[in-house]
């Protein structure tokens, strides 16, 4: 079993800057990869970020340039630095575990609102 943490989420204007952070903690294995997944207007859960172990990332198209996705290997961390937030990156962000080893299992924690409104 894998455990994750969220903290970070709150109200931000538009244009402002949010970090999220996600500790992640238990049965740690690699291959692996951590990722960010908000819950989009029709409760469909869109990707913004992910990263494998190996360092390799990928972006959702909408917040591309705007946010960086990083992890501390040795400390089972994950960030997602958020910047020139806009309206429209309002939801509830969700922190993601997938192991790869073997048959692929998926974690979720348990969500942090993201409020970008003046």
């Amino acid at each position: 079993q894998v455990q994750l943490v969220e903290s970070g989420g709150g109200l931000v204007q538009p244009g402002g800057t949010l970090r999220l952070s996600c500790a992640a903690s238990g049965n740690i294995v690699s291959p692996n990869t951590m990722g960010w997944y908000r819950l989009g207007p029709g409760n469909q859960r869109d990707l913004v970020a992910i990263m494998n172990n190996l360092g390799n990332a990928n972006y959702g198209d909408s917040v591309k340039g705007r946010f960086t996705i990083s992890r501390d290997l040795e400390k089972n961390m994950m960030f997602l630095q958020m910047n020139t937030l806009k309206p429209e990156d309002t939801a509830v962000y969700n922190c993601n575990f997938v192991a790869l080893r073997g048959t692929p299992r998926v974690y979720w924690g348990q969500g942090s609102q993201v409020t970008v409104s003046s």
